[in-house]
């Protein structure tokens, strides 16, 4: 498949995931792919996003008001002035929060002095537990602003892990059901045709090739599916071990052929060891792909599991290279 038609075929992705898969790294591969085939790109962010902004080498902390993470060649690295106009190959991030997109929706509307009013007493938290999904419509009516206005050409959503990602994406509709009218159930109708409509919105399911992660982004699809309607992306795949076909090799017998020195027993024994360990890591590997694909028959893409606990913009690019790889891949 061709990676311009990929990341243009809706105005919003929405990648979802188990915790720890990787979600947040895939988010931001996908946006700075995206960048690379010269789209204007917004990266949303829905809690802390320190993880999010180191990725890209930007030093600040990601807020409400949006900075520039990464700019077209020639231009500051990082941060300055966002601009009105579209920049091909850039990158923009930032977080909405509920407190924030209700500000904002209050101050629009000349109601700014009781939004802030609202947040300091905490009467939000009042409201968000008598109306349940109101948080949800929020920032989901923020969203659906930004890609009404054309703020950018694709925005990728780091939506929250797979548990609340659910009740986030259903609260629409859970509460355009149960509001007979006015603003809150416009609002909600409004959200729940962006969700719906797959040349608007798509969802990538992140999971790795483990037991308990396949079974929640299987179970996650067919829910987001019947309980919703999104249209499904491939699923990425990330945390995937390099197969190596040498693991039975004898480490004195190797090193002999290689015309290395002979490893000392002790040395040869611990190579043995973690030759077996690879083994099983491929074995469970394999497995697991395999369940995958035969209980959840959507497109998949691979990506590799990086031997650091430092992720930083060196290690995103090879995640990006994989991604890109994995897409044109696809049928």
């Amino acid at each position: 498949m061709d990676v311009t038609g990929f990341v243009r075929r809706s105005n919003i992705l929405v990648v979802v995931g188990k915790g720890g898969v990787g979600k947040t790294t895939t988010s931001a591969a996908l946006a700075n792919l995206a960048a690379d085939v010269g789209l204007d790109v917004l990266l949303v962010a829905l809690d802390d996003a320190s993880g999010l902004a180191a990725l890209f080498g930007y030093d600040g902390a990601l807020a409400y008001d949006e900075v520039t993470v990464r700019a077209p060649a020639g231009t500051p690295a990082c941060g300055g002035e966002p601009g009105a106009a579209r920049v091909p190959g850039r990158v923009r991030a930032r977080v909405v929060t509920s407190d924030a997109a209700l500000l904002e929706y209050l101050a629009v509307h000349g109601l700014g002095r009781f939004a802030g009013r609202l947040v300091r007493t905490g009467a939000l938290d009042v409201v968000a537990t008598a109306i349940p999904g109101i948080r949800e419509i929020l920032i989901l009516g923020r969203i659906r602003q930004l890609e009404e206005s054309g703020a950018a050409d694709l925005i990728v959503l780091d939506a929250p892990a797979t548990g609340h990602a659910l009740s986030f994406l259903s609260s629409s509709g859970g509460l355009a059901d149960a509001a007979r009218g006015g603003p809150l159930r416009a609002q909600a109708d409004q959200v729940v045709a962006m969700l719906t409509d797959p040349d608007r919105c798509e969802v990538l399911l992140v999971t790795i090739p483990e037991e308990t992660p396949v079974n929640e982004a299987v179970e996650t699809a067919y829910r987001l599916e019947d309980e919703i309607g999104v249209a499904l992306g491939p699923v990425v795949v990330n945390c995937c071990y390099p197969v190596l076909d040498h693991l039975e090799a004898d480490p004195a017998a190797a090193a002999r052929a290689a015309g290395c020195p002979v490893p000392s027993p002790a040395a040869a024994g611990a190579v043995s060891r973690a030759a077996a360990f690879r083994r099983g890591r491929q074995n469970l590997q394999r497995a697991q792909l395999a369940r995958l694909a035969d209980r959840l028959p959507l497109p998949r893409i691979e990506l590799p599991y990086l031997f650091t606990a430092d992720v930083g913009p060196a290690e995103l690019g090879v995640i990006v290279a994989a991604l890109r790889a994995g897409i044109e891949g696809l049928p």
